[in-house]
């Protein structure tokens, strides 16, 4: 027929129609079908990574920032389990991608079973769906399906495999254009319960968790805070929803208990859990015990605000669920409710004081290697109000939740979901190409770093400007301070290190090295400054981790 297009044609499309920008990976033999149509587009480019992992972060960090899909590419059988992590990140994080994998032939083997594996099967569990586009012409209601999941709350990760002769068939099909959709509003009446137990209540304060880090969201919790004077914290992937240099802002609940962010939760007796998702393990346990601790009748009452209805465990069991638009219920309640003059925050209040007071002479000590909560305030100080900052994983990200203080939503990307190394620094990429007038830094471990390092290459290719801040210790820091503190011998867990300067040099990139505390503010302010790839060997004093952080319930003591 006249009017068919190549299938691989048509499936280029249909991402176009979907808004797509940017398709990330790494193409093998089975993606040449796809790759040809790709090359023919004038609406999305291509960005070849080094590693199939890196291209998924970058991904999943695309969609994070833009509510929308970010699309990533791999070949059949090793390509595809090299994304298996990325998929798991996005999934687990709420960030929409669709993972697109090549496949050999389905109707016609000729190589038998050379590199194949049950991809779909294996990406089931992982994802929202998972499907093998077997025809040419249901190609158009596939994508559409995937990427309406992909984006619908709770976002995540689709899959669709493409076979090489599927890409090769001929076809009459067209995109589908997505259809307008919009969140249901809370219930009135659900509404209404909330209210009437924040205003019989105390003491309450809200808990603002990775759920309600959205557009909208934000500026309805900030006027609900304005209006109420109930304080608030955050949990990690919560931090800069509101800006935390709010006088009611009680910080960021890093530590899994004992610090003075619980102390305050404790003193509550209706707590507000707001964008609640199971993947962050909650700031507080509820007892149904019947005497007084959270969830009896006597105890704190708990108010769930999401999209979704809670998912019941053996320590969350809210009492009202308000259910629909975050942001729109927020500002249901907000319109609503009457503060009360019976409330009183001053224990709460003072809590965060006595953390503040105390953390301040931390942050001025100047030791070399580099203080972690000085490093954090150095960071702060160097990065400009609207700058990113992309935490791999490993202990600073307790340290730099906790300290560092988030002025605007999506300013701290942090993983506190898979919570996997090697995502810092594609991370960081993403944010620099989307936001090319905005100061970006990846915050990376020795460790996380070299799992994606040869990213480095394709952030130079790309022409991004980027620091990347390696926190050096030469072992697997966060394990080995765990394996201290569970009495065992320090053993397995330290490694050598390249020259991170010439490392860096080798791919084109500028590299430094912090030699004092005040050389790092100096580098900092550099590498922020000049254009360009940079990266900063920064050595770090990680051996008072266990007696500050772990011990705040003696210090809250002595503060109070």
């Amino acid at each position: 027929m006249s009017d068919s297009k190549k299938a691989s044609d048509v499936f280029i499309e249909c991402l176009e129609a979907e808004g797509v920008e940017y398709i990330f990976g790494v193409p093998g033999e089975e993606n040449l079908d796809f790759l040809e149509s790709l090359s023919k587009s004038t609406k999305i480019k291509l960005i070849l990574t080094r590693h199939e992992q890196g291209a998924g972060f970058m991904a999943a960090t695309y969609g994070r920032h833009t509510g929308k899909t970010g699309v990533f590419l791999a070949t059949l059988g090793p390509g595809a389990t090299n994304m298996v992590t990325a998929v798991a990140y996005s999934q687990l994080g709420g960030m929409p991608t669709l993972a697109i994998t090549g496949q050999k032939p389905i109707k016609k083997s000729k190589q038998g079973r050379f590199q194949i594996l049950d991809v779909v099967a294996m990406m089931s569990p992982i994802t929202k769906y998972a499907h093998q586009l077997a025809s040419a012409d249901n190609i158009p209601s596939r994508v559409r399906e995937a990427i309406r999941l992909a984006e619908e709350e709770k976002p995540g990760a689709v899959h669709l495999e493409f076979p090489e002769d599927i890409a090769e068939e001929m076809t009459t099909s067209r995109p589908i254009p997505a259809s307008l959709a919009r969140r249901p509003s809370a219930e009135e009446k659900a509404v209404r319960q909330a209210v009437l137990a924040i205003e019989g209540a105390k003491a309450p304060i809200l808990v603002i968790g990775a759920g309600a880090n959205r557009k909208m969201t934000g500026r309805m919790l900030r006027q609900f805070v304005d209006k109420t004077g109930i304080p608030f914290l955050t949990t990690q992937m919560g931090k800069g929803v509101i800006d935390e240099r709010h006088p009611l802002f009680l910080g960021c609940a890093a530590l899994s208990a004992g610090d003075f962010v619980h102390r305050a939760i404790q003193d509550a007796d209706c707590i507000v859990n707001i964008g609640h998702d199971v993947i962050e393990k909650p700031p507080f346990f509820m007892k149904n015990d019947g005497e007084g601790a959270l969830g009896s009748d006597s105890g704190p009452k708990v108010i769930h605000v999401s999209t979704k209805t809670a998912e019941v465990d053996p320590v969350y069991f809210p009492h009202i669920e308000v259910i629909g638009d975050i942001a729109n219920a927020i500002y249901q309640i907000k319109e609503d409710i009457v503060p009360q003059g019976k409330w009183d925050f001053r224990r709460m209040l003072e809590y965060r004081a006595a953390e503040v007071a105390h953390t301040a002479p931390l942050a001025a000590d100047t030791r070399f290697p580099i203080f972690p909560p000085h490093l954090v305030a150095q960071v702060r100080g160097a990065m400009p109000e609207d700058g990113i900052i992309c935490l791999d994983n490993g202990v600073y990200k307790i340290w730099f939740a906790r300290g560092y203080t988030a002025y605007l939503p999506n300013t701290v990307l942090l993983d506190n979901a898979l919570a996997t190394m090697g995502a810092g620094l594609p991370s960081a990429m993403m944010s620099s190409m989307l936001y090319p007038d905005r100061k970006v830094m990846a915050i990376c471990g020795d460790g996380g770093f070299m799992m994606n390092s040869q990213e480095m290459e394709t952030a130079v290719r790309l022409g991004l400007n980027l620091t990347v801040l390696i926190l050096r210790d030469d072992a697997y820091g966060m394990i080995r301070w765990k394996q201290a503190n569970m009495g065992f011998k320090d053993f397995g867990l330290t490694y050598g290190n390249p020259d991170f300067v010439m490392y860096a040099e080798s791919y084109g990139a500028k590299g430094h090295r912090v030699t004092s505390a005040e050389h790092l503010t100096d580098l900092l302010a550099h590498c922020l400054e000049t254009p360009g790839v940079h990266l900063i060997d920064c050595p770090v004093d990680y051996t008072e981790n266990d007696q500050i952080l772990n011990h705040d319930i003696k210090r809250l003591s002595k503060a109070l």
